[in-house]
């Protein structure tokens, strides 16, 4: 492993997992805060090493295989303990929708690459967007309580919605683009 800025912050993303997980369910009063506190980070780590990466030209192999992998971790640990705190079929649909996206596309972008098609599926401008819909979204489930007067939890619900009508208009772009290849191996 490069040991590198970047990588660093990829990697405390993967090390904040368990403790998001363990405040979450500590028995105090201030464990959804805590665990928000831990997720918001990680979120803006995601940001940060992708940014330094850029700026002072340190990619690695190592940064570019886990930097997906911590955000689809840890999104996805967030949204299972989310649904299992608030298990209604729409928190379900919205977490099932999600994870299955990231799989999906995960999975069609190592296709692609095998077909030496990558750039075909490279991150588009709708991803980024759900990403910040559905980083705000988990952040605010999370935090659960109402603030200032305004109704977090709520807020949180309506963004993870929107967060899952962008999830599958972000596949579907991604899908459409590989589908002229797809279409050729069929």
């Amino acid at each position: 492993m490069t040991k590198n800025l970047p990588n660093i912050l990829t990697v405390s993303r993967v090390v904040l997992i368990p403790v998001m997980i363990l405040f979450f369910y500590l028995p105090v009063e201030w464990n959804r805060v805590a665990a928000c506190t831990v997720f918001f980070f990680a979120s803006i780590t995601d940001f940060f090493d992708g940014y330094f990466a850029r700026k002072h030209q340190t990619f690695s192999k190592f940064g570019a295989f886990l930097d997906p992998v911590a955000d689809k971790l840890t999104v996805t640990t967030a949204l299972i303990i989310l649904l299992q705190d608030h298990n209604t079929i729409l928190m379900m649909i919205a977490t099932a929708v999600i994870v299955g996206r990231e799989i999906t596309i995960s999975a069609l972008r190592e296709w692609m690459a095998d077909l030496g098609e990558k750039t075909t599926v490279n991150v588009a401008f709708i991803g980024k967007v759900k990403t910040t819909f559905q980083m705000f979204a988990i952040g605010f489930l999370l935090y659960y309580k109402d603030l200032w007067g305004m109704p977090v939890y709520k807020i949180g619900l309506t963004l993870l919605y929107i967060a899952t009508v962008l999830t599958l208009w972000s596949m579907f772009i991604y899908l459409k683009a590989a589908w002229p290849m797809m279409k050729e191996k069929i």
